[in-house]
């Protein structure tokens, strides 16, 4: 059985939507195999997952730059999923309120500084 990801890729990861004209965003729905993974469909579409920054699956943060904890994060039919470049901002303010996949939760938890630090 087939799903269908509706998959948004911000800034430059717009390029990996088939289009090198690209503007800011590019907007796909992927075909994959029902039980695929965020790999997967980074794989389908040709983006190296080390591109990618900050992730979203359905609203929910899943992945920050260096942290990829969602890679085996299992896909389901209608699933949203955003992809924004390395150079995405994001204020880290916003990060300890935000809903999360259950597998960054884990990976947070599990980090000495909880996915949050400043430098100076």
């Amino acid at each position: 059985m087939e799903i269908i990801i509706d998959t948004w890729l911000y800034g430059e990861l717009a390029q990996y939507g088939g289009d090198e004209k690209a503007g800011s965003f590019a907007n796909l729905h992927v075909s994959l195999d029902e039980g695929s993974t965020v790999r997967d469909l980074l794989e389908r579409i040709g983006m190296p997952s080390e591109k990618r920054g900050i992730t979203f699956i359905n609203g929910d943060l899943s992945a920050l730059p260096g942290l990829q904890p969602d890679l085996d994060h299992i896909l389901t039919d209608g699933d949203r999923i955003a992809f924004f470049h390395l150079r995405s901002m994001w204020p880290y303010q916003y990060r300890s309120g935000a809903a999360t996949t259950g597998e960054l939760s884990a990976a947070l938890r599990n980090r000495h500084d909880q996915g949050i630090s400043h430098t100076s």
